[in-house]
């Protein structure tokens, strides 16, 4: 799957159409990030069923404000509308692999619970 580039007016559908979402924050001046650009894109090949996604902070400073965004790179990981990772630092390709697995292997149903008994909302599917 190609990577798309994620503005503030497209992140609310691209949650609505992806199970998974990958957002990858970073800008061009930010050597890990020019580090991490081809691990992500290498990455994103392997899984045509995930959503990967890039912001560049510089172009999109109101989406990375929304995410609260204060180092780059950050890669901010959703799965059913609902943000399970956001961590900055540039990850190698195992460990990202690694991640995604685990993103994919996680029981949503009993996340959904957890959000419902920390919070008292539904969370929706």
């Amino acid at each position: 799957m190609s990577i798309k580039n994620l503005s503030m007016p497209e992140l609310e559908s691209t949650l609505n159409n992806n199970d998974i979402v990958l957002i990858d924050f970073w800008a061009q001046w930010c050597g890990p990030c020019r580090m991490f650009g081809p691990i992500f894109e290498k990455v994103s090949e392997k899984y045509p069923d995930i959503a990967f996604t890039k912001v560049d902070t510089e172009k999109e400073q109101d989406l990375a404000a929304a995410f609260g965004i204060q180092s780059i790179p950050t890669l901010a990981i959703f799965r059913e509308k609902i943000l399970l990772y956001k961590q900055p630092g540039a990850l190698p390709e195992n460990a990202l692999i690694d991640l995604i697995k685990q993103v994919k292997d996680l029981d949503m149903e009993k996340i959904k619970q957890e959000i419902k008994s920390k919070t008292g909302a539904e969370v929706e599917a």
